[in-house]
């Protein structure tokens, strides 16, 4: 015992000796220090990380309601009954269409509420709850895949962190998600939780190019996302954690395990009753979606009307509007217009099918071949290639002229082969394109020309590969118009400005031209003094050159531009050369330098159905922005180019093409028709513009590459026939309307004046402030031989020659052959690729060989040189 409390005192004494106690006073100051250094350290590193919080949160953008809510949508195209939709336009980004709060089904709103952000309706932008829960997920899971952001992280991400996808580092990640966050609190205070999910599920990507519930709703289901049922809404839902993953097309069973848990949650969430569970799950949904995808899987490629139509829009919001280029694609490809369209489904719908059927082209089928090649070679370097090799290689290695067109698809594809076999290298990778149309082509415009609008437009014959392709009918391709600009250059001037009449005289005789060769007519023939209206009814070449000199080309030119033709060309220097439409004198005969577009002929001819008056054809009625407002009207520019009186004469004596000359083909059987044909040097350009009391149609034929149609040129005449017979066929027929400014008469073909007992005469038509009251003295005839030497012009006493069907064979006008006009050819500017322009036209340097369109009834009209008269024979004048 007492050995024991030594023991213990000695122990005692040890602990409570100085040098013990200085040991341990030295361990708690260590100990305290070391606190103190992890106090300091944890203060600083919150210090640093506020610091470091905050400059992410000084440097995040500014954001307002607006900002967070989606850009970018879907714009619609409608036909010209203003409600049926003919095309959407889409670029990347913008495949929308906003639906608002009510018209999205709660079932839906709660579906992504589930499966997304449980507690969406409580917090406050971020989810505590969500992120602790998360944490411990990826703690134990050693792996943080598990999501937190709210709905309103996700809305923001999207909206204002669009580039997410491109973050590399894991501070660029967390300074996203900082500034995310901080966001979401801020965006909270602007909007309501009605707004938030409005714009979530305005802009979430639901796969397959669609964003937004309702570009969904009509992928998936082709319906409205107001008529989704709770199955259909939680397999939509079901995509967004990973839209290709869970794309219900390619990966249905994927789709399915998703769907299922979001109408699990949905369930335990209290939002659906056990019922409505039980009904979802047993919904076979999925073969449902196969079917309407299929269904609602459309051609990629917009219509030619559509193509244009784009072309136009973009074009007006720049030069009314002032829009950048930029800007004005932005808002027709992804601003969410409204476009109403002039459209007429069901002419768009017979002239598309009339310009693809075969019957009107028998036995004209060949392929044409349009190819663009780039050559990657081992060593990265890379080299282009295009229809030009191809073409040099077949005339090389075959001798032929036309190495792009072929009998078939597939031998011209293996053409292709055979020459790209004549370049390869060993390591090359090819990037190519290939387009194979059918060969003749053909383009129709339809204009109401009381309105300038356009009903209908094809741009081309075969199926359309791809959008803002070649577009034959509107901006994409020049052609020679042959015959069909006399009207304009020389006998719509003449009659308007220049005093003459329809019953006027010129010699139809040898004329030289400056370049010092003979202007001939395409039979070879001249029937001496020639009436204009006989002129226009059989496309006389040398009575059109003949005046067109009287009147001057200045003032032809003058005259095609007040009719809306862009095309002409002044002082332009191509390839060295000055070109100058002004001064050629083959100008009436459609010798242009550089073509026209059928769309603008067809509005020209438009001006002369609706009384002189000219409106700029026009594609569509109004255009709207995605608020409502008018943007732009279709109304353009209107303007008078002739007076009512001359439109008339011209109408009457183009009747007489139709009913009697070089355009019988054309006739339709319960409607009058008026109308021009044009047919160019070799038959390389073939066109037939006319109109009724109601339409005005342009059909243009021939081969892309200039190919002489010399078997079969009367396709024009079958496909502007078939057309118009069809839209024609429940009309009521009703006849030109003549103004009070026109009076028939009859007058002395020799002085011109009203006729007196002893004239030769004419009845015709007239302007009244073209004819004086004075009655000619006489010639010394007698009765009887002024009698058989008068002639009626009025159509209703024509109505005996009239009969001549388009089936006839008979030659019953002025026209003695059936090989039409003749035509001078020669080197043109080489803007087309072309040396085709009109009947009668002229390009110096040609042997003047003649061609023929063989008419039905003997009046053809048939080829002139295209181009323009700047030739190797006397370009300028």
């Amino acid at each position: 015992m007492n050995y024991g409390k030594k023991k213990a005192a000695k122990k005692q004494k040890k602990i409570t000796s100085k040098s013990t106690m200085q040991g341990k006073r030295i361990v708690v100051r260590l100990f305290k220090a070391l606190l103190l250094c992890i106090v300091c350290v944890a203060v600083a590193g919150m210090l640093g990380g506020g610091l470091f919080i905050k400059k992410i949160i000084d440097d995040t953008p500014k954001v307002s309601a607006s900002d967070v809510k989606p850009k970018g949508f879907t714009t619609f195209v409608y036909a010209d009954d203003g409600s049926t939709e003919i095309e959407r336009f889409v670029s990347s980004g913008s495949n929308r269409v906003y639906k608002s709060i009510d018209e999205i089904p709660k079932d839906l709103q709660h579906a992504f509420v589930a499966i997304e952000d449980e507690r969406f309706y409580k917090h406050n932008g971020i989810d505590l709850q969500g992120i602790a829960r998360a944490a411990v997920v990826g703690i134990t899971r050693g792996s943080f895949s598990e999501g937190a952001s709210t709905l309103t992280q996700q809305l923001i991400k999207n909206n204002v962190f669009p580039n997410f996808t491109k973050e590399k580092t894991f501070y660029d990640r967390l300074q996203r998600k900082i500034q995310e966050q901080y966001l979401a609190i801020q965006i909270e205070k602007q909007m309501d939780k009605d707004e938030i999910i409005e714009s979530y599920l305005n802009t979430i990507n639901l796969g397959q190019n669609c964003l937004g519930v309702q570009a969904a709703s009509q992928r998936y289901f082709n319906k409205d996302v107001s008529e989704l049922t709770l199955s259909e809404c939680a397999v939509i839902a079901g995509i967004t954690q990973n839209p290709t993953d869970y794309d219900p097309v390619t990966h249905p069973d994927n789709n399915k395990l998703r769907r299922d848990k979001v109408l699990n949650n949905m369930l335990e969430q209290g939002y659906i009753s056990q019922a409505q569970y039980d009904e979802a799950m047993a919904d076979d949904v999925y073969a449902r979606i196969q079917t309407t995808a299929s269904s609602t899987q459309g051609d990629n490629a917009y219509s030619y009307f559509v193509d244009a139509l784009a072309q136009q829009v973009i074009q007006d919001l720049k030069d009314q509007l002032g829009y950048t280029d930029t800007q004005a694609y932005n808002a027709v490809y992804s601003g969410g217009l409204s476009i109403y369209s002039t459209q007429n489904q069901a002419m768009q719908q017979i002239c598309d099918e009339e310009a693809n059927r075969d019957s009107n082209y028998p036995g004209l089928k060949e392929y044409g071949l349009d190819y663009a090649l780039t050559v990657t070679r081992a060593d990265g370097s890379t080299q282009n290639y295009g229809s030009n090799d191809i073409k040099s290689y077949v005339k090389a290695t075959y001798g032929k002229e036309q190495g792009l067109l072929y009998s078939s698809e597939a031998s011209a594809r293996a053409m292709v082969e055979e020459w790209k076999s004549t370049i390869a290298q060993e390591g090359d990778t090819y990037d190519e394109r290939i387009t194979i149309t059918p060969q003749p082509q053909s383009s129709i415009t339809i204009m109401d020309q009381a309105t300038g609008e356009i009903k209908a437009l094809v741009g081309g014959r075969g199926e359309k590969a791809s959008s803002l392709g070649l577009n034959r009918a509107y901006q994409g391709s020049k052609r020679q118009p042959g015959s069909t600009f006399k009207i304009l250059a020389a006998y719509a001037p003449a009659l308007d400005s220049c005093d003459k009449t329809l019953a006027t005289t010129i010699d139809d005789e040898p004329y030289t031209l400056k370049s010092g060769q003979v202007l001939r007519n395409a039979d070879k023939q001249y029937r001496g003094s020639t009436t204009i209206r006989q002129a226009i009814t059989n496309s006389i070449n040398v009575v059109a050159v003949k005046l067109s000199d009287e009147i001057t080309q200045e003032l032809g030119y003058e005259y095609c531009q007040k009719f809306g033709i862009s095309t002409l060309v002044k002082n332009k220097t191509i390839n060295g050369q000055v070109f100058d439409d002004s001064k050629s004198q083959t100008l009436a005969l459609g010798g242009i330098t550089e073509g026209v577009y059928n769309y603008e002929m067809c509005a020209a001819y438009a001006a002369i159905a609706n009384g002189g008056v000219y409106n700029k054809p026009t594609l569509y009625s109004k255009v709207v922005d995605h608020d409502g407002n008018v943007l732009l009207e279709g109304n353009g520019d209107s303007h008078t180019v002739i007076k009512d009186s001359t439109a008339y004469l011209l109408t009457s004596a183009m009747e007489d093409v139709v009913n009697e000359g070089t355009g019988t083909a054309c006739q339709l059987p319960n409607m009058p028709v008026a109308g021009k044909t044009g047919t160019t040097t070799s038959n390389k350009d073939l066109w037939f513009c006319g109109f009724t009391p109601y339409y005005t149609c342009s059909v243009w034929g021939g081969y892309d590459d200039n190919k002489e149609c010399n078997s079969d040129t009367r396709f024009r005449f079958r496909i502007w026939d078939n057309i118009m017979t069809r839209i024609h066929a429940n009309l009521e027929t009703k006849d030109f309307e003549v103004p009070s400014s026109v009076e028939k008469a009859t007058v002395c073909t020799i002085s011109g004046k009203r006729a007196g007992s002893g004239c030769p005469s004419v009845t015709e038509y007239f302007a009244k402030d073209s004819l004086s009251d004075d009655v000619c003295s006489g010639h010394g005839y007698s009765s009887s031989k002024s009698k058989s030497k008068s002639k009626s012009y009025d159509s209703d006493a024509e109505s005996d020659d009239s009969s001549s069907s388009k089936n006839s064979n008979s030659s019953n006008t002025s026209n003695d052959s059936a090989s039409g006009n003749d035509s001078y050819s020669g080197s043109t500017s080489g803007s087309t690729g072309s040396d085709a322009s009109g009947d009668g036209s002229y390009n110096g340097g040609s042997n003047g060989s003649s061609s023929s369109d063989n008419g039905s009834s003997g009046g053809s009209d048939s080829g002139s040189s295209g181009g323009s008269d700047n030739g190797s024979s006397g370009s300028s004048e």
